[in-house]
């Protein structure tokens, strides 16, 4: 009786998994294929999905400058029609005194008896003059309110023609690979395979890749904030040369300060070849490589630029090295080091990162 309960027991533990496998799917670590152009169709699709979301994106952008762009005309329309009545009034100013209907007031001013009466028709000039002051000036005022609107409206337009224009990039893009990846498994004959493997790395990189991506970016942006700091108390690093300054981060030194900051980037390293950067990173099979350079912007500050992704062997688009990039902030800011000091150049060298400095006069 007792063994045939446990039989009971045991069929059900095993069917709630299978349902719950089901509903639940595991996101297992798919292998990276070997084979080149297997590789080269899992890349494409996994493009597919990624500017997928940039169109996305792109839409949402698009509706909110549409929103704009129909608040802004409706304002426009309103001031139009307020500004026609100040419009009127301002004319009858300006033809008042074009004509010389004004004069008459110099005429009853000299003619006045007295000066309690001069000082009576004194005070009822300016109150008039004050009035067409006003009206002049309210008029001038919602006419260049207006001409800011329009302007508004017309770079609202403009951003709307950008962002529909590069909404049609992006749906290309995906119609061209989607074509690509189509015909490549057509005729195969593990194409279902091939389908299969498909959706297993675009769902491992949807629901485990990307989050694993994104936590090395959050911590290396933190980490950034701390480097003024850093450098601050490793001035080995910073040579003075009279008004100038060298400073050359060695990226082992910058490996050691990283692991300091996050246990995240004990399998992590940040290496400088000529002109470029490579970051690798490695935890529980999940592999993540990225190259990238510095650029100096006009307020000095040192921005980081990603020029590839690789995710497991698969090289990810650009549209998600960009979203990357506008939502973690990789940059480095020398003038918080001191705040007098100027970039005057950044140039990655073998084995290290050199930023000249200048004083800021």
């Amino acid at each position: 009786m007792k063994g045939t309960i446990r039989r009971r027991i045991a069929a059900f533990a095993v069917c709630a998994l299978a349902v719950w496998l089901t509903i639940f799917p595991v996101f297992a670590d798919p292998a990276t294929p070997k084979d080149e152009e297997v590789r080269a169709i899992l890349e494409k699709s996994l493009s597919v999905v990624e500017i997928d979301k940039e169109i996305a994106r792109v839409k949402e952008q698009q509706q909110t400058i549409l929103a704009q762009l129909d608040d802004s005309k409706v304002k426009l329309a309103s001031q139009e029609q307020s500004i026609e009545k100040k419009r009127e009034e301002a004319g009858k100013v300006l033809r008042a005194y074009y004509t010389g209907e004004r004069d008459i007031f110099l005429t009853v001013l000299v003619s006045s008896d007295n000066l309690s009466e001069l000082l009576q028709l004194l005070d009822f000039f300016d109150l008039i003059f004050s009035n067409d002051k006003l009206t002049l000036n309210t008029y001038m005022k919602q006419y260049r309110e207006l001409k800011k609107n329009i302007s508004k409206l017309d770079t609202q337009s403009d951003q709307l023609a950008e962002v529909e224009e590069r909404l049609t990039t992006q749906r290309n893009r995906v119609i061209a690979l989607q074509q690509d990846v189509d015909s490549s498994l057509s005729g195969r004959s593990d194409a279902d395979k091939l389908k299969l493997l498909i959706n297993e790395f675009t769902d491992f990189w949807q629901n485990v890749g990307l989050l694993e991506v994104k936590r090395y970016f959050s911590a290396l942006s933190k980490a950034m904030k701390q480097m003024p700091a850093w450098v601050q108390n490793n001035k080995d690093m910073l040579d003075i040369d009279g008004f100038n300054y060298a400073l050359t981060i060695p990226d082992d030194k910058l490996n050691a300060f990283l692991r300091e900051q996050n246990v995240l980037f004990n399998n992590f390293s940040f290496a400088f070849e000529p002109e470029k950067v490579i970051v690798t990173g490695k935890r529980d099979n999940m592999e993540v490589q990225l190259t990238g350079h510095y650029s100096l912007e006009k307020d000095g500050s040192i921005l980081f630029h990603v020029d590839s992704l690789i995710f497991n062997g698969l090289e990810l688009p650009d549209t998600t090295r960009t979203a990357l990039e506008k939502e973690f902030d990789l940059g480095f800011y020398p003038s918080k080091i001191v705040s007098f000091l100027k970039t005057k150049s950044v140039t990655v060298e073998d084995g290290k990162l050199l930023i000249k400095l200048s004083i800021s006069l």
